[in-house]
């Protein structure tokens, strides 16, 4: 082998697609969401309470269970794998399995959970209607920047 040849040169990540700017920012909504959510086991159970997760979430943190770490746990894994579909729909990320499907399905998760102001609160009482307007704001934008980011890379996935 050569001393220069190209093989030797280190491998630089991939760049984003040039018209992936709203996966980027929807991988960046969606990691800023799981960051929130390892905050707030960090920050116990005030954090569950300032972050509507409910009363008996934040009485729970407080008794010293489990349970509400885990649930949250297991939230912030999801954005992460959602944050992982926005950054590979971006070119970013090596292509991961069944791209187009699961960024559409992530996407209708959001957009979904953002309309669903209502139903929710007549599905998950306890939480006060600031914390459903709040979240269901939230994650409709988060949506509507999915819905953009599929439509401006759609041929590139």
């Amino acid at each position: 082998m050569r001393p220069h040849s190209r093989d030797n040169l280190p491998r630089l990540p991939p760049m984003p697609e040039p018209s992936a700017h709203f996966l980027l920012t929807a991988a960046a909504l969606s990691a800023a969401a799981a960051a929130l959510h390892l905050a707030c086991i960090a920050g116990g159970p005030a954090w569950y309470r300032a972050l509507g997760a409910g009363e008996p979430m934040a009485r729970m943190a407080e008794s010293g269970s489990s349970y509400p770490a885990i649930v949250t746990l297991g939230i912030t894994a999801v954005l992460l794998v959602w944050a992982a579909y926005a950054l590979s729909g971006a070119g970013v990320l090596p292509r991961l399995p069944l791209l187009r499907v699961i960024l559409c399905a992530i996407t209708a998760v959001y957009v979904a959970r953002g309309l669903a102001f209502v139903p929710m609160m007549i599905l998950m009482p306890g939480r006060s209607v600031v914390f459903w307007g709040w979240s269901s704001a939230i994650c409709l934008g988060i949506g509507m920047v999915h819905v953009l980011g599929l439509r401006q890379a759609w041929a590139a996935l």
